[in-house]
């Protein structure tokens, strides 16, 4: 099925690409590439089967596409989480246009209409728009930056020479036993980072550690597994290495198409498969008001 795609879309590379209807003939169905669209669509807006998801991982991927002869970026919002059984499963993608708040909450309300339920934690970078949908159709889930967007951010106004040197301090502070240790070894970072003359990567983890240590609030078993989105970013890595090859899309939904092809296919493979967490350490910490309330 993906393979299908990507010889529809790169048998032209250089041209845009019209997608036509459907073709009948008396003795046939409708074209390979048609019946591929039907099959992803209907997989894309599956209901989804599990009783709750209490981990959320989400993220926006950007892709090229040709619009009246320009090129420009188009967004897909993609979701994964873990079930109530420790199974990573994908929850969907769709086309968000730009990553801002109403493409969001449309997304998220979409998730939440076909089943998304029970979330207690969403994880993914720093996006305004992203944090105010959360509130709005997941006020009851917590939010957790990721960890290594953070670092990146943090880096960004970093010297090139000093940036092994702070990345050793920054992964010193997740690095503690409670959220307690945390915010005090956070607390010693700014200072030196101070001393360092490093006074804006001091204000980057001064505003912001706090939304980086949410992960402290659920078991310590999970904890290397919720503080990252690495789990989406690995997808994603996939996604671009099999989309460079059509260079650009002639429009977003060929693009949204293409990308859940490819997440379809993950889905039913040995990643989908194999178990990623023990979940009855959620469970023993549900009663925590921390977590519950």
């Amino acid at each position: 099925m993906e393979v299908s795609l990507l010889r529809m879309y790169t048998a032209r590379v250089n041209h845009p690409i019209t997608i036509r209807k459907p073709r009948f003939t008396p003795n046939s169905g409708p074209c390979t590439a048609e019946s591929t669209y039907v099959h992803i669509e209907k997989w894309r807006n599956r209901p989804l089967q599990g009783d709750y998801y209490p981990y959320v991982y989400v993220d926006g991927i950007y892709l090229r596409r040709n619009w009246g002869g320009e090129f420009e970026n188009v967004a897909i919002l993609v979701a994964i989480a873990v079930n109530e059984d420790g199974y990573r499963e994908v929850l969907g993608a769709a086309e968000g246009m730009k990553e801002d708040k109403a493409s969001w909450i449309n997304f998220f309300q979409w998730l939440r209409g076909r089943g998304l339920d029970g979330v207690k934690l969403i994880v993914g970078d720093k996006c305004l728009g992203m944090l105010e949908a959360v509130g709005e159709v997941f006020p009851e889930a917590k939010y957790q930056r990721c960890t290594v967007h953070f670092y990146r951010n943090v880096f960004s106004v970093t010297p090139r020479s000093k940036v092994k040197l702070v990345a050793k301090m920054l992964k010193a502070i997740h690095a503690q036993e409670s959220k307690k240790a945390a915010r005090e070894k956070a607390r010693a970072v700014v200072e030196e980072l101070c001393s360092m003359k490093l006074k804006e990567a001091a204000k980057k983890v001064e505003d912001s550690i706090e939304e980086t240590l949410t992960y402290c609030d659920f078991p310590s078993e999970h904890w290397t597994r919720i503080r990252t989105n690495n789990v989406i970013e690995r997808l994603n890595r996939e996604i671009r290495r099999r989309t460079r090859v059509v260079g650009s899309f002639p429009d977003g939904n060929s693009a949204l198409m293409l990308v859940c092809a490819r997440l379809r296919h993950v889905a039913g493979s040995q990643w989908g498969n194999k178990k990623y967490m023990n979940m009855k350490h959620l469970e023993a910490a549900i009663e925590d008001a921390s977590i519950a309330g």
